[in-house]
């Protein structure tokens, strides 16, 4: 069956109209007997993903999904391009509470490709069929399984036909609702307020053709953004300023403009007008106003559509943006603020009821500039990932290690205590001197200095991307606390104490 045949989509439809009836019956009861299949793959555009440091361990930004064993006949198959190391795996496995770790070990497979290249994860599996037989044969009933990943592309579309288990996320022929031209079509259908600009543009002459109709309808403006379609994380925006454009208008605008494209400030460290020009005629983009403020936020509405088509909203969070101009992801805080998260959760509400009625499942978030004028905030919407993100994996964390649930009415997380739990949650935490520091360093840091996750308080740290902290000096981590100032806390915390261990090597 070939990739993308009219036979595969076919096969592929047919698996996922299995979807609805195995997701009544594995929620129906805890001991529901289960086979989730994780493959972690960051299937997107190479060339935006080589922008990020350390991407090749972002595979391990989903080993979240182990604690899914905490589940006594869940299974999970974890597959990687790398070979994890065992002290990550023991790390997550004694995050485990109400089941010994020896129990959940045995129930969890863990495969890799044994290949570093930059190639997608689920890409390298179906060139592989002896590891492709290797998960058939950890899949008891096929029936009872199916297919998790970090976001659906064609590659997950066959990878799902070729183990024939449903996959729970989006279809691939869906993938453009996504993108920075897809979603402002998905906002604009949704009644949803985002910036002024315009989409599907294909080259340099229609992004200067924007900007300058942008600076014709708002001659105060002083700034727009270019965004590549497939942009990821911010990595792919670039700010035109229009200092020097004052009293122009016609064809003195856009040839003004059309001179001044390679001035482009780009967000990506190192890029060029020539590079990002290349991509651009490749993948297309945006021109949109940039959003100024005085007070300005960047809260995120997260979301899922079930296997039944219900929306749901499951979390809101405060974006921390970094970056040349803020539009780079660094990290988030959870809940958003007091003061505009139940507007957040309700305009990204909308959205998503707008994706769910064009058959879109699995979880994603719509993320906003909010900006308070004359005391009341107002909220644009700027783009939708449409799938797993930043965010996605610190909210699962805080859900699976406390058993609590999100209450929609008042945007808290309450664990089983009735305790509510706010969090602090990075990326990025990065710096040289943290070079050389492994794995088995960090954990006798985190124990010693009393950072660990505690499951009888229900505070402390877990952390993630550890594989990347002796190669790139970076690492992630969710700091879980009972309010903001003790999350924030116990970051500033983790990070003192990183800087201490490395002054010390």
């Amino acid at each position: 069956m070939l990739p993308g045949s009219p036979e595969e989509v076919a096969a592929f439809h047919a698996l996922q109209a299995q979807l609805p009836a195995l997701f009544t019956k594995v929620t129906s009861r805890r001991t529901q007997e289960q086979t989730v299949v994780v493959v972690p793959s960051l299937s997107l555009d190479p060339e935006e993903l080589a922008k990020v440091t350390g991407v090749h361990h972002y595979e391990e930004r989903m080993l979240y999904m182990l604690m899914l064993l905490r589940r006594p006949r869940t299974r999970v198959v974890f597959v990687t391009s790398q070979q994890l190391d065992p002290i990550v795996v023991d790390y997550f496995l004694h995050l485990l509470t109400g089941v010994p770790a020896s129990h959940a070990r045995e129930r969890l497979i863990l495969l890799h490709c044994s290949d570093a290249s930059k190639q997608p994860l689920t890409a390298k599996i179906l060139a592989r069929p002896r590891l492709l037989e290797r998960i058939r044969a950890a899949i008891p009933d096929p029936a009872l399984a199916h297919l998790v990943c970090f976001n659906s592309s064609a590659y997950e579309r066959s990878l799902a036909v070729r183990l024939g288990i449903p996959l729970y996320a989006n279809d691939p022929a869906l993938y453009s609702l996504g993108t920075k031209s897809g979603c402002r079509k998905v906002f604009r259908g949704a009644g949803v307020t985002f910036p002024d600009g315009f989409e599907d543009l294909r080259d340099g002459q229609d992004i200067a053709e924007a900007l300058a109709v942008l600076k014709e309808r708002n001659p105060a403006a002083r700034r727009s953004v270019v965004k590549l379609n497939d942009g990821f994380s911010g990595e792919g925006n670039a700010l035109f300023y229009y200092d020097g454009a004052e009293g122009l208008t016609g064809a003195d605008l856009r040839a003004w403009v059309a001179a001044r494209l390679p001035a482009l400030r780009f967000e990506a460290p190192g890029e060029t007008w020539e590079r990002y020009h290349g991509k651009f005629r490749e993948m297309q983009g945006v021109v949109e106003a940039f959003v100024e403020g005085a007070e300005k936020r960047s809260p995120s509405s997260q979301n899922r559509v079930n296997a039944h088509g219900g929306a749901m909203a499951i979390s809101t969070h405060d974006q921390v943006l970094g970056g040349p101009s803020g539009q780079v992801f660094l990290g988030c805080t959870f809940p958003a603020d007091d003061e505009y998260r139940m507007e957040v959760q309700e305009a990204g509400l909308r959205v998503a009821r707008a994706l769910a009625g064009k058959g879109v499942i699995g979880r994603f978030a719509t993320d906003f500039v909010s900006v308070k004028e004359d005391g009341v905030w107002k909220h644009h919407a700027i783009e939708v990932n449409l799938r797993k993100g930043g965010t996605t994996h610190p909210f699962l964390t805080l859900r699976f290690l406390t058993d609590g649930s999100y209450n929609a009415e008042d945007g808290l997380f309450y664990s089983q205590t009735g305790r509510p739990k706010y969090y602090y949650a990075s990326d990025s935490l990065q710096s040289d001197a943290y070079k050389g520091l492994g794995p088995a360093d960090l954990v006798d840091l985190a124990v010693v200095n009393e950072l660990h996750f505690h499951s009888s308080s229900e505070r402390g740290v877990v952390f993630h991307l550890i594989g990347a902290l002796s190669e790139f000096g970076k690492l992630g981590l969710v700091c879980i606390g009972d309010n903001w100032q003790q999350a924030r806390f116990l970051y500033r915390k983790t990070k003192d104490t990183l800087d201490q261990a490395a002054r010390r090597t």
